[in-house]
């Protein structure tokens, strides 16, 4: 068997979550706010496994990512409220802080630019924000992945973070949701220095 397996149940621990951030319906879909949905879809597709079980207020898939159990999240709470999913998982499976890897948009990077984060601050992602409000800790890894800044200072970021790609936006970006779940595969595997030092 290689690196990547499916789970038919819920037996067993779960050592880490991968929780893409984004917000639920089709008007979302393909918007830069849901990087990290778009992300997660990447690696369940590259692993083999769909996110089709709804559970702790996300859809959710387990598989082994390099040879370890993990669950893998899209929260359905809607950005603002992310947290809400994490924590519940978190303490069904009894995960540490440390084992819960966030992927989530960022506007202060150039689209399709990826940051590999141990720890640190919500940077104004309001998904992160309520991660670390409602765990009481910011120290879980994070894969950031660019989205752009707004176009001028006055445009409202709201309607920004809900902007599709433009076409030559879209080839980058996904680009950068494989990157993402290469990433991935090394930070659950205890290589987040590594993951940092050919992503970031």
């Amino acid at each position: 068997m290689g690196i990547f397996s499916k789970f038919k149940s819920d037996s067993g621990s779960v050592e880490w979550l991968i929780v893409g951030l984004g917000n639920p319906g089709d008007k979302y879909a393909r918007t830069r706010h849901n990087c990290g949905w778009l992300a997660v879809d990447n690696l369940s597709a590259k692993i083999g496994v769909n996110l089709t079980r709804l559970k702790f207020k996300a859809m959710t898939a387990q598989a082994a990512v390099s040879g370890h159990k993990c669950l893998l999240m899209k929260p359905l709470t809607y950005m603002n409220n992310s947290g809400e999913a994490v924590v519940e998982a978190m303490n069904f499976y009894k995960v540490p802080i440390d084992h819960v890897l966030v992927i989530c948009d960022d506007i202060s990077l150039d689209v399709g630019k990826i940051r590999i984060r141990r720890k640190g601050s919500d940077g104004g992602q309001k998904g992160l924000r309520s991660i670390v409000t409602l765990t009481g800790s910011e120290d879980f890894p994070r894969i950031k992945i660019g989205v752009g800044a707004k176009p001028h200072p006055d445009y409202d970021l709201a309607a920004w973070v809900t902007s599709e790609f433009s076409d030559n936006e879209k080839k980058t970006v996904f680009e950068a949701f494989g990157r993402a779940s290469e990433a991935a595969e090394l930070i659950v595997d205890g290589q987040l220095d590594k993951a940092m030092n050919l992503y970031n």
